[in-house]
């Protein structure tokens, strides 16, 4: 693993803790005097996207289920086919709660991850997954939504190649839009399903 690559990683583990620590303060109702707060985390939000099938979406078109929400791209070589293999085996150990959420990939590379090439890619992993791109700048407003960083770098042999360095975090978001928590990369299947059953 690169040391640019554990920088990300690092970076994004410190802004899920931000993000999971003011949730928790938020939650338990204390309020600095003078600071009027909505009791939820700043993670999330409204995006227009494209899916695997060209179609059109928004955050409202998963309105009614979880949302266990990973950002990667589909030349990643490690990380991202491994966490969403993850992903996939605690919904499978779920059993009929799966239902209740919806898995969705989103590219921080939209540059290469077409529609096409995102249902190429996730039909390897999964039916019940949802894979999603867009413009560099839709993806620019969906990664600040969620506090995801990512940059791309070029590859040290090549002068066309690129890979993209980003933060691996998993966001598990309500029915009504709202960031729950997040599972840092790492996490088991059984200890996500687990964190899945706690909030089904």
């Amino acid at each position: 693993m690169s040391r640019r690559l554990v920088v990300v990683i690092v970076a994004g583990f410190l802004i899920g803790a931000l993000a999971g620590a003011a949730a928790l303060v938020l939650n338990k109702g204390h309020e600095t005097p003078g600071v009027a707060t909505t009791g939820r985390a700043l993670v999330g939000g409204p995006f227009t996207l494209v899916d695997q099938t060209g179609k059109t979406v928004t955050e409202r078109d998963f309105r009614g289920r979880f949302m266990l929400v990973f950002f990667g791209f589909t030349h990643c070589p490690d990380i991202c086919p491994a966490e969403l293999q993850v992903i996939a085996a605690s919904l499978e150990a779920l059993g009929p709660a799966a239902k209740k959420v919806v898995p969705v990939f989103i590219t921080v590379d939209p540059e290469r991850d077409t529609p096409e090439v995102m249902a190429d890619y996730i039909k390897n992993i999964g039916d019940e997954f949802v894979g999603l791109t867009g413009s560099p700048e839709q993806i620019a407003a969906v990664a600040k939504a969620y506090r995801v960083v990512y940059a791309k770098f070029q590859e040290k042999d090549s002068a066309t190649d690129y890979s993209v360095d980003h933060s691996a975090l998993v966001y598990l978001m309500s029915p009504d839009g709202d960031y729950i928590t997040h599972l840092p990369y790492g996490t088991s299947a059984e200890k996500m399903a687990e964190t899945l059953r706690r909030y089904l």
